[in-house]
């Protein structure tokens, strides 16, 4: 279930570096429940709509996002969290909030970034950051899936995860959680299985720390 949320903006650009305060409003809304710390089934966006400038990013027409979970439940308390509080951070406040259907997703296989994506594996002592052009990087998306998928009880041997790596406009993004730099993918990914598997995926995001915001798809 995807809810699409938007926002008025203030006059003034906003930090660059504002993703942990948009994990943390996300919290907010879906309230403490304990979800925080266990795997994600759910996931959101970056916000859309925003232009570069030297003192952060500018909304000259408006600006968005989306948040979608698995379970129909997760979505409805964010919704009414929105509902309680709609203010976020820096002067950004909930202007409306639409509900989007599950959508069918049987010809469907090619899905592009809402947000940047996060694969991460440990090498002995140190964390590695994997980008959408090494060769396992597809097979570690799979296995991230995969493990959501047992967690909700869904089973799919044909499922197949890639990167479109022949995307033009495919490279790699930093992004600063709270001070922690973490290096992600913006690049389309190919997802092959059967509709309620992909359908999953569209809903709960791909590789690691959906639960603040990275690995968003659309």
């Amino acid at each position: 279930m995807r809810i699409v949320l938007l926002l008025s903006v203030p006059e003034e650009a906003i930090p660059f570096d504002h993703q942990h305060l948009l994990a943390g409003t996300v919290y907010k809304w879906l309230g403490n429940n304990g979800d925080h710390g266990k795997i994600s089934l759910y996931s959101f966006s970056r916000i859309q709509g925003g232009r570069k400038t030297k003192n952060g990013l500018r909304f000259d027409n408006g600006a968005s996002f989306f948040f979608s979970a698995h379970e129909p439940e997760v979505a409805k308390r964010l919704v009414s969290g929105v509902m309680t509080d709609r203010s976020m951070f820096h002067g950004l406040e909930v202007s409306e909030v639409q509900l989007v259907n599950d959508p069918d997703l049987t010809q469907q296989d090619l899905f592009y970034p809402g947000s940047p994506i996060f694969i991460k594996r440990r090498n002995g002592e140190k964390i590695d950051h994997i980008l959408y052009d090494d060769p396992m990087a597809g097979e570690y998306l799979k296995e991230t899936l995969k493990t959501k998928m047992k967690e909700a009880g869904i089973e799919d041997d044909t499922l197949e995860v890639s990167f479109e790596t022949g995307y033009r406009r495919a490279g790699s993004k930093m992004v600063n959680y709270d001070g922690t730099m973490n290096k992600c993918s913006w690049c389309p990914v190919i997802i092959k299985g059967k509709p309620e598997t992909k359908l999953f995926a569209w809903n709960v995001g791909l590789g690691n720390s959906t639960g603040i915001g990275l690995g968003a798809i659309m």
